[in-house]
């Protein structure tokens, strides 16, 4: 069924299929209308009716084994009755029916221990309160033995416990359709007016004992008989014409006809006269009678308990089509909602495919090619992105303002890479032409040095040729940020490690405040004299800047196995671990660039490119107490190989 609904259901069928809102409200309001009509109202009727079914089939089969209790204690009622009038001859049958009435009362005990949680709170509230009655009956039962029991108390005190135990039965009766309901009354009516035949037959047990009414005793008797055809005409009202059949064939009984009579007599007794009825023939006729009438009332019950189980079997199946619609009505609001999303998310995909490639390769592609082409070359034209089709027209607005991003983005990206670009190498030029006029002032400035006698003339060129020596490593540092090959300057063969010292510290403003320390003697190959100057000129500057006037800064040498190790310590202000992580991070090449990274920190970004020409690592650390160590390792393939004799030296 859901291939047949995804094969009618059309984009052009559909009023605002077209639109991407149109269609998430055709798939949200279908389903959710059917399903919040048919389930949330059909399931939860079949809930409640289920629910209703079960808790009366319940109910109806304790109130069956609490009928049972009931007729046990009526029986034991009437015949304690007769034993109290006089008839000696009920002993041992009241001593067997004693016995009975106990097994009755523990199975019913039992049964509510099984069925009393699924029973309404009133009836297990009313079930419990009958207990008490129940219990007195023990007390009862031992004054009767002894003799000492008034038969109208000893009658009132079992009648109790009767009653209590009807009033349980009738106590929060279930609902449920009408006719069970009604079957539950009728029960309830039954079993009020078979307590009154057999209270009828345990009072006139006793009276006809006795041989007459005694005081009250007739008044009694009457309101028993009106109590009676008030719950059979209530019977009669609420039940089915087979039950009504079965309560006048109890009645069309040759043992009732019996006991009709027998009333009559009683009838005439009601001035005190003496009644001639034989106790044993009144009780027989009478306990069949009341036997019928339980029998009618388990007709009843069983009926009325077939009829819920019918009634929870009908409500199950109708509860289980309402799911099965109800699945239906999901799998159909899935099929949409998958139809709906995949007309809407492959567009949405291809978009995202799109945008992955423009973000990932399209637009470094255009930057790669406009840094590398000629610059008298225009740039070939990049290949024109594929068509989306059968999106929705958001979808196709969507993709034609991504396209605009991207050339939006492709054309910036271009302008600045060409920015960029020439701004290296406006800035590589800048740097070799001051770099040549550099050497060529501090050639003169050497001459001048070597003919002048004069001691302040000459010491005013030494701090001239200390200044071009500083700006030259800038200009080199400007060449070195731009990308472009080391200096020129190089040596040949090996050059003493502490040489390259005291190059790197006459590069420096504040020169007289550098200490070598403690510089192990070392040789390191020509080719990187310069670039090792330059990188220890840059990490010394940055330690007297941050390092206060007064305190010196210290260079340490020392061989660490095959490679060789640089330390400029200063005992300045310290860094922060953040600041110092990010420092790290660029000195290793993984830091921020150049269009992120603050000015005042070039001189990092100076180390990192040097260190990563050299194949050193630097590394900044905190100096013990306050300050931070700039380390440098230099690798074996910058170093001379160690001799037999080694050598300290210091400045």
């Amino acid at each position: 069924m859901t291939g047949n609904v995804l094969t009618t259901l059309r984009p052009a069928a559909l009023p605002g299929w077209n639109t991407i809102r149109g269609r998430m409200a055709i798939v949200l309001a279908v389903p959710t209308c059917l399903l919040l009509t048919l389930i949330g109202i059909g399931a939860a009727d079949r809930v409640t009716d289920y629910s209703a079914a079960r808790a009366t089939e319940t109910h109806v089969g304790v109130l069956l084994r609490v009928q049972g209790l009931v007729r046990e204690v009526q029986r034991e009622r009437g015949l304690t009755s007769g034993l109290l009038g006089g008839a000696t001859a009920y002993r041992d049958e009241l001593r067997e029916q004693r016995g009975r009435t106990d097994r009755a009362r523990e199975k019913l005990r039992a049964a509510l221990a099984d069925d009393g949680g699924a029973l309404p709170d009133a009836a297990a509230d009313a079930l419990d309160a009958a207990r008490r009655p129940l219990a007195a009956l023990t007390t009862v039962r031992a004054s009767v033995d002894a003799g000492t029991a008034a038969r109208t108390d000893t009658l009132n005190t079992y009648t109790k416990a009767v009653t209590a135990l009807i009033d349980a039965e009738s106590a929060g009766a279930p609902g449920g359709d009408r006719r069970t309901a009604q079957g539950v009354q009728a029960l309830q009516a039954l079993a009020r007016a078979t307590e009154a035949v057999a209270l009828e037959r345990g009072s006139l047990n006793g009276v006809f004992a006795a041989g007459r009414f005694r005081s009250g005793e007739y008044l009694a008797f009457t309101e028993v008989r009106a109590t009676r055809v008030a719950a059979l005409t209530q019977f009669r009202q609420l039940a089915s014409p087979e039950q009504e059949s079965a309560l006048d064939a109890a009645f069309a009984s040759a043992a009732a006809r019996r006991v009709s009579g027998y009333e009559k007599q009683a009838e005439r007794g009601a001035d005190g006269s003496a009644l001639s009825v034989a106790p044993a023939r009144w009780w027989t006729d009478m306990t069949a009678l009341v036997d019928d009438l339980h029998d009618v009332q388990k007709q009843v019950g069983d009926e009325v308990r077939d009829r819920a189980t019918r009634t929870g079997a009908a409500a199950t199946r109708e509860l289980l089509g309402f799911l099965a619609l109800g699945a239906l009505i999901l799998a159909v609001a899935t099929a949409l909602a998958v139809f709906s999303a995949r007309s809407i998310t492959r567009p949405l995909g291809a978009l995202a495919d799109e945008a992955d490639a423009v973000a990932g390769t399209r637009l470094p592609d255009a930057v790669r090619r406009t840094q590398h082409a000629d610059p008298d070359t225009p740039p070939p034209a990049a290949p024109a992105p594929p068509e989306l089709t059968g999106g929705a027209r958001e979808i196709t607005r969507l993709a034609a303002a991504l396209r605009n991003v991207e050339n939006t983005a492709v054309g910036l990206a271009a302008e600045q890479a060409v920015l960029r670009r020439n701004s290296t190498e406006s800035l590589a030029s800048l740097g070799r032409r001051n770099q040549t006029l550099l050497n060529r002032q501090l050639g003169l400035i050497t001459t001048l040095e070597s003919q002048e006698l004069d001691p302040d003339a000459l010491a005013e060129l030494f701090e001239l040729d200390h200044l071009a020596t500083r700006m030259r490593r800038n200009a080199e540092s400007l060449l070195v940020l731009a990308g472009e090959e080391s200096p020129a300057r190089s040596w040949k063969g090996t050059i003493a490690v502490t040489d390259v010292v005291r190059s790197a510290v006459a590069e420096v403003e504040q020169y007289q405040r550098v200490v070598a320390a403690g510089v192990e003697q070392c040789g390191v190959r020509g080719h990187c004299v310069a670039e090792l100057s330059h990188l220890l000129a840059e990490l010394v500057e940055n330690a007297l800047m941050f390092s206060p006037p007064t305190q010196p800064v210290e260079i340490h040498g020392w061989r660490d196995g095959a490679e060789y190790c640089l330390a400029v310590v200063d005992r300045g202000f310290g860094m922060t671990p953040e600041r110092m992580a990010a420092a790290n991070a660029v000195l290793s090449g993984r830091g921020d660039t150049l269009l992120t990274a603050p000015t005042r920190f070039l001189g990092h970004h100076v180390v990192g490119a040097l260190a990563a020409r050299l194949g050193a690592h630097a590394e900044l650390r905190p100096t013990q107490g306050t300050g931070v160590t700039a380390y440098v390792a230099l690798p074996a393939a910058l170093l001379q190989q160690p001799t037999s004799s080694t050598a300290t030296a210091g400045g």
